[in-house]
């Protein structure tokens, strides 16, 4: 595997977190210009039509009892890749993740870092960095216990506020 998230679920013994806090990323990516264009994932259809190989592996890591947590933090109203993203995130359920949504106007007063995030086992942060347009730039592993610690209030605190996936509705 060459893909450090992958890796990590892998490897996580407890827990992984992810926070995202962008409202578009890669704005060129096949699956989001195809949703654009009216294609939508049935959750009625052939498991396989919707089926992601990161589903396999978000299964194979709540299998071993690693809780996995998503959360983003959104502008209302909404943008279409916002809108694109809660269309296609039944299937991460499906397979065992919990997804909130925090509107940003509940994470004002949040200390934030500054950008989206891994967090695996309440011990290794990864960072993502993303160009202004939401391509991913660089990835950054950090470990010292101020920014975990950072990472790790951050999350839990927009965990709390946020809204289970099943209830939200995109504004």
């Amino acid at each position: 595997m060459t893909n450090p998230v992958l890796e990590s679920l892998a490897k996580a013994r407890h827990s992984a977190v992810h926070l995202e806090m962008r409202d578009t990323y890669q704005p060129g990516d096949p699956e989001f210009l195809a949703w654009q264009n009216g294609k939508r994932l049935d959750r009625e259809a052939e498991r396989s039509t919707w089926w992601r190989p990161f589903l396999d592996v978000v299964v194979e890591t709540r299998a071993r009892g690693v809780a996995m947590r998503r959360a983003r933090i959104v502008s209302e109203p909404v943008t279409d890749y916002i809108r694109y993203e809660y269309d296609v995130t039944f299937p991460n359920v499906v397979a065992g993740e919990l997804v909130r949504w925090l509107p940003r106007r509940q994470a004002a007063d949040i200390p934030l870092p500054g950008t989206d995030l891994w967090m695996f086992d309440g011990e290794a942060v990864l960072f993502t960095h993303f160009s202004g347009v939401g391509e991913v730039v660089d990835r950054e592993w950090r470990t010292e216990p101020e920014v975990v610690q950072l990472v790790s209030s951050a999350f839990e605190l927009v965990w709390k506020r946020a809204v289970p996936h099943e209830e939200y509705r995109p504004v």
